[in-house]
Formats: structure tokens, sequence, C-alpha cells
């Protein structure tokens, strides 16, 4: 049975469109815990709406441990696995357009998880719908799965593995194109350094957006009565070449009008020669890199007053070669004076054998719908993929894209958003025919 994807896809979009804004109002960053919601009421929200949106699709469901909920088609024990997220980081300011709602201005979206995860995830389901209603033969059973703490940690998957078994195969389109077989290792480090108490005293806290999940874009400290300001530009912590670092531009601006002596002269000059525009180690003797995954990154994403220290965090990226303990032995040879290393979150890297016969057949739809190189690749960012067995990163992002997530209008092209219900579409309908 010869299928026009694009057709059937053009026929339905605004019904979609519809569905899509009913989830992407529902502001679903994570949350104190409450009874039913371990990751807050707005994560749990979402997951309720999309789980009613499934049944009104056909699909069995079922919620996991209040955690995370799926969508099935089929009744084979064994399945097939769309594993994407419901949560979303916060906001931030600066929007153009309200965060938590669907907007379209053009031929682009905008929105809070347009890009990251609801707008991916949901035209899966969505996808899903449409090939049923197809009455196509299948034989193997599907999972749309959608977890509610992927942005904090993936604590959730763990509640997913204790009452269900993992799939056989699958993706998460979370990342990018094309196939994403390997994701590099992640280990955050807080570097204590202590500060004279006479010097630390002239120094205020440090005011200003700062999270791992991003590059912070403005900061402030006030020294010796004057205050000091400085404005970046946002991006992904694991895009840090696409900002300017509020945290190194604090640095230079206090060493530059000659604001700071002594001790913190001697701080804010190391933070600028080690790690000002130098993404990927090369100021800490730490610029790791290798064929398969490239080269190691490094973003520094908070600065903190901590008594009579300074407690700088940095987010780094290492090569799948590469191990935590090289990377820390080397650190610890370029720190400041006076300072301690310590490890605040690590995540392993992770490889899937890029040969599989299920990674070759999604790399080939990927070629045939975009005609594009569909020769599997590696990646900065962390995905379900590192917690639940078997399962690749396939999309959203397209070659060239890339900062989109985490940002103030976060966005997503129509043309894209369609295109990749096309390839899910013909991914998943591959899997299980």
């Amino acid at each position: 049975m010869s299928i026009d994807f694009r057709k059937v896809i053009e026929e339905n979009k605004e019904q979609f469109y519809q569905d899509l804004d009913q989830v992407m109002q529902i502001e679903s960053v994570k949350g104190q815990p409450v009874e039913h919601a371990p990751f807050g009421k707005g994560p749990k929200e979402a997951l309720d709406a999309v789980l009613a949106l499934a049944q009104k699709y056909g699909f069995k469901t079922a919620i996991v441990n209040d955690a995370v909920g799926y969508a099935q088609w089929g009744n084979e024990e064994d399945y097939i696995g769309v594993v994407g997220h419901l949560d979303v980081v916060p906001a931030g300011e600066g929007w153009s357009f309200p965060p938590f709602k669907l907007s379209k201005k053009g031929q682009r979206f905008y929105g809070r998880g347009i890009l990251d995860n609801k707008g991916p995830i949901l035209s899966c389901l969505f996808g899903l719908k449409l090939l049923k209603e197809l009455n196509l033969p299948t034989k193997k059973t599907i999972r749309i799965i959608f977890g509610t703490d992927e942005e904090n940690g993936s604590s959730d998957i763990p509640l997913y593995l204790s009452e269900e078994k993992a799939p056989r195969f699958g993706f998460t389109p979370d990342c990018k194109y094309p196939v994403v077989y390997g994701e590099r290792g992640i280990v955050n480090y807080e570097i204590l350094t202590t500060i004279p108490e006479i010097e630390s005293n002239s120094l205020s806290e440090f005011i200003g957006d700062q999270a791992r999940d991003h590059v912070p874009d403005e900061l402030s400290v006030t020294i010796n009565g004057e205050e000091v300001h400085v404005v970046g530009k946002r991006a992904p912590s694991n895009a840090p070449e696409l900002g300017e670092n509020a945290i190194t531009l604090l640095a230079e601006k206090l060493i530059q009008e000659k604001l700071v002596a002594g001790k913190l002269d001697e701080y804010f000059s190391w933070v600028v020669r080690s790690l000002a525009k130098k993404h990927h180690g090369e100021g800490l003797g730490i610029a790791f890199s290798d064929i398969d995954s490239g080269k190691l990154m490094i973003t520094p994403y908070q600065l903190i007053k901590k008594g009579h220290q300074l407690a700088l965090s940095v987010a780094i990226r290492y090569p799948v070669s590469v191990t935590e303990s090289e990377v820390t032995e080397v650190l610890e040879k370029h720190l400041p004076l006076q300072s301690q290393l310590k490890v605040v979150r690590r995540i392993e890297s992770s490889h899937f054998p890029k040969d599989d016969s299920n990674v070759q057949l999604l790399a080939k739809v990927y070629e045939d719908v975009t005609d594009l190189d569909g020769t599997p690749v590696t990646t900065t960012g962390a995905t379900y993929a590192r917690f639940v067995p078997n399962i690749v990163a396939f999309g959203p992002s397209f070659p060239g894209q890339k900062g989109i997530a985490h940002n103030k209008d976060e966005y997503m092209d129509e043309e894209d958003l369609l295109l990749n219900m096309e390839i899910y579409m013909r991914g998943m309908l591959k899997l299980i025919e």
C-alpha cells in the first residue's frame, strides 16, 4: 500500500496544532512533589492531558508510578519505544511571545517546549494516530512514552523501569538528526576557592539567572560599594560558543576597570585566562578530543559566594574515548591556589552500535525523506538514550540548527515540525511492520 504521508499530514495538521496548543499551555516546569505528582503539579498535569488525548485517539494508556505514561498500539509484551518528555525548563525573561502558548508568526511556531520536547513527542503521538487510522497491517507493538523529569536528571526513568520492561528498540525525538548513536560523558564540577576575609567582605552576592542548562547572560555584583553589571547572550550549556558568558564577561570587566586587587585579582584573572572564549578546555589543559565525538566542551554556568569562598560551577562534556577520572586528574593541576574540586553531577557516556540494523533503518528513512546524509553521529547533549536501554536519539533538529532549546523565544519552523512528523511516521511504520 502506497501512502502519501505529506497529504495525510496536511489534511490533519490543524487538529494537531490545536491539540499541541492544549499541552503547550501547561506550565510543566518541575515543582515541589505532591501526592501523585512526584515532580510537581505542572509536569503531572501535562502527562494527564496528553494521555487524555491518546485515549481520544483510541490508544491503550497507562501511568507508571505517577512519573511516566504511555500510549500503546498493539498487545505484544515486547515493544518498540518512542520516548520523549513533557517537562520543560523555566521560561526565563525577555520573550516576545507568551512562553506557555503555541504562538505563530509567519511560518514559525514559538513557545517553551515547541522543540524541547512537546512538539516532537506529540508529533510522534499524532503521527501514530494517523498511521492507526490507515488500518495498516503491523506485526509489533509500539509505545509512545512520556516522561516528566528529563530536564532535571531523568529520575522518572527508574520509576518506569521498576514496573515495565525496556523496549526492544526505540528512539527519543529529543536531540538532532541523523541518528545519534553516542552521547558524550558529562561531569559538573564545583570549584571552591578561599578568599581572604577582608577581600571577600568587599564583595556582595552575585545576582543573575544562573542554572546548569544554559550559559548565563546577565550578572551583577557590588564591590566596595560599586555595582558592576554585565549583559551577555544566553545559549544552551551544550552550545557555549553560541552565547556570551556573563561570568567571564564580569571577570573581564573587574580586571579591566581595576576594581579588584590581591587574591580577587588573581582569581578573576584566572577565570579570564582559563575560561573566557575557551570552550574546549584549552585554558585548563583538558582539550581532549577524538574522531567519533570531537572536542571536549566546558561551560561555566554559576558563580556564587559561599562565606569566604567563591564557588564556580562548570559543566564538562567529554569525548566517548575519555574517562571522567582523566579529566579530573588534569583539571586539578590547573586550579587557582587554595581551591578544591568537587563533582556535583556525573553522567557516563553512552554508546549504541551504529551498524545495528534498526539504526541503519532509521538512517535510511531520514535519507529518503530529506536527501541528506544519514551517517549516524554523536552528540554533546544528554537524552533519555542514556537511561532507557536499547534506544537512540533521532531528531528533531536538522543539521545547522543549534542553540534554540532552553532559550527565550524557543521556536520551530512549521515546515520542520511537519517534516519531523513525516520522518517519525515512516520510521515508526518501518520498525513495526
